[in-house]
């Protein structure tokens, strides 16, 4: 009874001390508490800073993986854009060249068809334009396919001009095709006169790139450079045409240069003159299958084609 009753005496002492110290104690413990506060932020700052220390290598081996996908990711990016990139300039590319083909033929087309426009027909005469659309040289002729028939008005024995002179005349006339002699052909003969001494002479193909004057007086006094000319003699090309120039005089042979350059014809003007030749006219036969013609200021001279 007495133990019990000592320790309600102690508790209740202590209570009183308590009630008494409160206000003490509680600053006391305040302090405490910043005081390990303090101290605490102090060890979990370095404690922080050493597992960082730790830890950093390993997310940075970790992080390696991470950042070469992303490096491979955009490295693929760039490859699928580089190459549509590429389609795109490809079709663009394939685009301008095609424009630019079509560019050069029309330019090619345009400057054929201004030097074509340099020679200007009688006007009295009817003509066809026509596009060359194959050669039909061969070893023993000399000739070109044009894209021009009977459709389009086009005749046997059309004078075939350019913008540079006479080339030949029409020998075969199809429906939608014609064939055209060239000055050049072993069988061609056109009465020509030369123009600084008006002597008359023929221009005989020889199945080269030069013709020979033929037929002319023993005394003509012929130069390199004398200018070539039709003479309308035979009637089936009027006088005045264009052909060439002498560029050799030697061994009693005098070639020709003609004009027109028979290999880059892309045009070639059909002209009808309305001249029947001499020998349909006058005796009433198939200049075609004529062989000669007869001339009194040439004599006997060969068919003009």
């Amino acid at each position: 009874m007495k133990q019990r009753v000592g320790s309600v005496s102690v508790a209740v002492a202590a209570r009183n001390w308590t009630q008494r110290f409160a206000f003490v104690l509680l600053i006391l413990l305040s302090f405490g508490i910043m005081l390990v506060g303090k101290a605490d932020t102090v060890v979990v700052s370095r404690a922080r800073t050493l597992l960082i220390d730790l830890i950093a290598p390993v997310m940075e081996a970790a992080s390696r993986p991470i950042a070469s996908a992303k490096e491979a990711a955009g490295t693929v990016q760039e490859l699928v854009a580089l190459k549509q990139e590429n389609a795109r300039l490809a079709q663009e590319n394939q685009t301008l060249l095609e424009w630019q083909s079509i560019g050069r033929e029309l330019q090619s087309q345009n400057a054929a068809l201004r030097d074509l426009l340099k020679f200007t027909p009688d006007p009295r005469a009817s003509y066809v334009t026509a596009p060359v659309i194959a050669d039909a040289s061969s070893s023993y002729v000399r000739s070109l396919i044009v894209l021009a028939g009977q459709n389009d008005g086009v005749v046997k024995g059309q004078a075939a001009i350019t913008g540079a002179g006479l080339v030949g005349r029409v020998l075969e006339v199809g429906k939608r095709a014609s064939r055209v002699l060239l000055l050049t052909d072993i069988s061609a003969r056109v009465p020509v006169v030369v123009e600084r001494t008006r002597d008359q002479a023929v221009l005989s193909g020889n199945n080269s790139d030069s013709p020979e004057l033929q037929y002319l007086p023993r005394d003509v006094d012929i130069k390199v450079g004398d200018r070539i000319v039709t003479s309308g003699v035979g009637g089936n090309f009027p006088v005045g045409l264009p052909v060439g120039e002498v560029m050799r005089v030697a061994d009693g042979h005098i070639l020709v240069q003609l004009y027109a350059q028979l290999d880059r014809m892309e045009y070639i003007r059909l002209v009808d003159y309305s001249l029947p030749g001499i020998l349909m006219q006058d005796l009433g036969i198939d200049t075609s299958q004529a062989t000669d013609v007869t001339s009194p200021a040439l004599g006997k001279l060969p068919r003009a084609q």
